[in-house]
């Protein structure tokens, strides 16, 4: 039973993970950057490169390139198809980072949220404690002076008791 807690729990938090993913227009952007760049690179490295004898060969290499893999079946052998395929492991370098980063945004705005209003209640009840702190200091002060004028009719008694002798 707690296994089957623990596994809807985790649903539910992919479930959230995926929608906020999905609202964030940069991630759009990413994906169809990421999608663009690879089908045209491909087709390029068709076009150039004599060892990519298919489109889809291009595409997959594009590809594989783009994410690091790396498989080697298909590579280029031309001088233009490997500079293409060096400013697509740049490319995906890049494009991976901005990926780690976005979804790093993602999971931490969560945290963020729920810290902000953390912070919120602590400044209200500082706020609240504030006024009752400077209630506080003026009965203190109020207290402090009574104390003194006690001390002093004290010292006045004691002085007179003792002047006698």
């Amino acid at each position: 039973m707690p296994y089957t807690a623990l596994l809807i729990d985790v649903t539910r938090w992919l479930q959230e993970l995926l929608k906020t993913l999905a609202d964030r227009k940069g991630l759009r952007y990413l994906l169809m950057a990421a999608v663009l760049v690879t089908l045209s690179s491909g087709l390029l490295l068709y076009l150039v490169d004599p060892n990519i004898r298919s489109p889809q060969d291009g595409i997959w290499s594009a590809w594989v390139t783009m994410t690091h893999v790396g498989y080697g079946d298909v590579v280029p052998v031309s001088l233009l198809g490997r500079v293409l395929a060096a400013l697509l492991i740049l490319f995906g370098l890049a494009l991976f980072s901005l990926f780690t980063a976005t979804v790093s945004v993602a999971l931490m705005g969560g945290n963020l949220d729920v810290l902000g209003q953390g912070m919120r209640q602590i400044e209200h009840e500082a706020e609240r404690l504030g006024g009752g702190e400077e209630k506080i200091l003026a009965e203190l002060a109020r207290l402090h002076a009574r104390l003194d004028e006690l001390e002093r009719k004290l010292a006045a008694a004691a002085s007179k008791t003792a002047a006698p002798s």
